[in-house]
């Protein structure tokens, strides 16, 4: 009997946060997980957590804004365990502050951890999966790739990079036909450490704009992305609302984040004056991948379970579709025939009349804002629906006349 081999997994950020709750996560897959970050205490708390678990890992202390350590960790990961299944880039810094008050380094640091170090992580995936024509790079976006907020001018531009930069790689591999997939997740505010040590420029304690999620809801995301072949996965109904609206009011949104987005984003707790941030340098101990809001933070996302559950939802959906257009069908057949049996051509129905009806049950059951590609499938199964129709009545047809 074969045995499958374990999962390649290298997560970037893998210290704290999303990234620690991503490593627990593939370590009950059993995955072999190559741990970059910087903190040493972080990762060594990673690294026994996986072991516990049941797989490997290699600890890998990385600066992820220097091109030659990713490098190094990414041959490493290979020299150790073998080729790499599934880069996750998590990796990131952020500094709370009107854009104003940010030094030009700052805002450069931001830019080379958050996005550069994405851009050097992909650049080392694809050095190795590309030979192969296999593997799955992760991206761990927000929903402020989209909807941008005050005082995170940086880290609002960097996401907004990586999904530009993302979408451009995704091209260049359909283009050369490759089986290597990339997506990108977008997440909402979620309860991590960071809020703790990233850079405070305002006078009380930084907070996530709730909703808040647990960081178990993003790895989980993180997971299913990494597993299936979803061009982009949304989590939380708050990231939805934040996209969708400002694809439909932009200038809205606009005016509305700059009344409440400073006071959203602090508690009503001064900002100690000598904390330190991890800027520059990673802080002592391990953080673990919680921060200081659990009481306020969700387990669950029903929208997350909606979207990886989308396809059997789309086929509920098409099932009332294809009820609908039998109902429609057979109501018609009920209907007194004008001339007898002889149907006349122009009182057939067509299937746009199926597709009408259809459309107006739409109009009243489903929300207008689905994606086009269901839309597309559900048309399909309308289709589809009114062929099988037409050929039963076909052949209901010959029966009689035999």
């Amino acid at each position: 009997m074969s045995v499958s081999k374990p999962e390649v997994v290298v997560i970037t950020g893998a210290s704290a946060g999303i990234g620690r709750a991503t490593v627990r996560a593939f370590a009950k897959r059993g995955a072999y997980i190559g741990l970059v970050a910087r903190s040493h205490d972080g990762l060594e708390g990673a690294r026994q957590e996986v072991e516990a678990a049941g797989g490997k890992a290699l600890v890998l202390p990385t600066d992820v804004s220097d091109p030659e350590q990713v490098e190094a960790a990414a041959a490493a990961v290979e020299k150790e365990f073998g080729p790499i299944d599934i880069w996750v880039n998590d990796a990131m810094a952020s500094i709370l502050s009107p854009f104003v008050e940010i030094k030009p380094e700052e805002f450069r640091r931001v830019t080379e951890v958050t996005y550069l170090g994405y851009v050097y992580g992909t650049m080392a995936a694809l050095r190795r999966m590309k030979s192969r024509d296999r593997g799955t790079i992760v991206q761990v976006g927000s929903a402020l790739a989209y909807r941008s907020i005050p005082l995170q001018s940086a880290y609002c531009g960097a996401k907004s990079a990586i999904r530009g930069f993302t979408d451009s790689i995704r091209c260049e591999l359909h283009h050369d036909g490759s089986n290597i997939h990339i997506t990108m997740v977008q997440m909402p505010a979620v309860n991590t450490p960071q809020f703790d040590w990233i850079e405070n420029n305002m006078p009380n304690k930084s907070q996530p704009v709730p909703p808040i999620f647990q960081p178990e809801v993003a790895a989980e995301a993180i997971v299913w992305a990494a597993t299936h072949k979803r061009r982009e996965l949304y989590v939380g109904s708050s990231t939805v609302e934040a996209i969708l609206g400002t694809k439909v009011a932009p200038g809205i949104l606009d005016r509305y984040l700059g009344k409440t987005g400073y006071k959203s984003q602090q508690t009503e707790e001064p900002e100690s004056q000598n904390r330190l941030s991890n800027l520059w340098e990673p802080l002592p101990g391990d953080r673990g991948a919680h921060g200081r809001f659990d009481e306020q933070a969700q387990d669950y996302s029903a929208q997350l379970w909606a979207t990886e559950n989308q396809d059997w939802l789309v086929l509920g959906l098409g099932a009332g579709v294809a009820l609908v257009a039998l109902g429609a069908y057979l109501n018609h057949q009920a209907q007194p025939q004008r001339y007898g049996h002889q149907k006349h051509e122009d009182d057939r129905i067509t299937e746009s009349d199926i597709r009408t009806e259809v459309a107006r049950k739409l109009h009243q059951g489903i929300n207008h804002s689905s994606k086009l590609d269901k839309w597309n499938l559900l048309t399909g199964l309308t289709r589809s629906a009114w062929k099988a129709l037409t050929a039963e009545s076909k052949n209901n047809q010959k029966a009689t006349q035999n």
